[in-house]
């Protein structure tokens, strides 16, 4: 069971209908959707992280357990031809519908959802933690330096690489000749995949475009024994 506090905010896990419909109801607000539920979301253990001071929902997620044989029941299998990853070996975790309230803009909110990501990983004994990591908008050309910089130093291992199934798509890595300018690149790096790259994560080599969420976004894995130590410590250390 996951739960934790750490100053001003607190993570569970979701334990009721109610629960679910509150993260639901954060993720269309977010997503500026009407609504937003889907098949996944029974499948899921939901997320929930609080003000402690007001009890307010500040950014919810949700985590769907999976092996390599099912790795095709994942959402992102909707996207991305995962075949390859049916031969890891290993407990997998699929992080999705990360989201954090629009009116708040505190940076503790995610070192708090990162906690409470490192305590699930460790009761399940994970693997390997993945997921679709979105760019606001569906205009590549807002985020070549970034996407440059993820060809540069980011893609996948040859061996877990995603192939594409979307029918629309930026192959950036096929596409861009550019060298990226780190500092433009990291600025427009969306804040949940720039953690998934400093704990060593890595990326497709395209980008989806999705226009229904009005996104791009690309696979995103994170093979939990190559997480470099000290960052290992960071996250743990807000589990306590």
């Amino acid at each position: 069971m996951i739960g934790l506090k750490k100053g001003r905010y607190r993570a569970s896990q979701a334990q009721s209908d109610g629960d679910v419909a509150a993260a639901q109801a954060l993720r269309a607000k977010c997503f500026g959707l009407a609504h937003d539920a889907d098949m996944f979301d029974p499948l899921c253990t939901h997320i929930l992280i609080r003000r402690v001071q007001d009890d307010a929902l500040v950014c919810c997620f949700r985590m769907m357990p999976l092996s390599g044989a099912d790795i095709s029941r994942s959402y992102s299998a909707q996207y991305y031809e995962l075949g390859a990853l049916r031969e890891f070996e290993g407990n997998m975790v699929e992080m999705g519908r990360f989201c954090i309230a629009p009116d708040v803009g505190d940076p503790d909110i995610l070192r708090v959802a990162w906690g409470a990501m490192a305590a699930y990983v460790d009761a399940n004994g994970v693997e390997l933690l993945f997921g679709c990591s979105s760019f606001a908008g569906t205009e590549t050309a807002d985020y070549l330096d970034a996407f440059a910089m993820l060809k540069a130093r980011h893609l996948a291992p040859k061996r877990w690489l995603p192939r594409v199934k979307a029918p629309h798509v930026f192959r950036f890595a096929a596409r861009l000749r550019r060298k990226p300018d780190a500092k433009k690149a990291m600025l427009r790096m969306p804040p949940l995949l720039r953690t998934y790259l400093m704990m060593g994560g890595w990326v497709s080599d395209h980008a989806v475009v999705d226009d229904k969420m009005n996104t791009l976004h690309v696979f995103t894995g994170v093979e939990i024994g190559a997480i470099p130590p000290a960052r290992k410590r960071l996250l743990r250390a807000v589990v306590g």
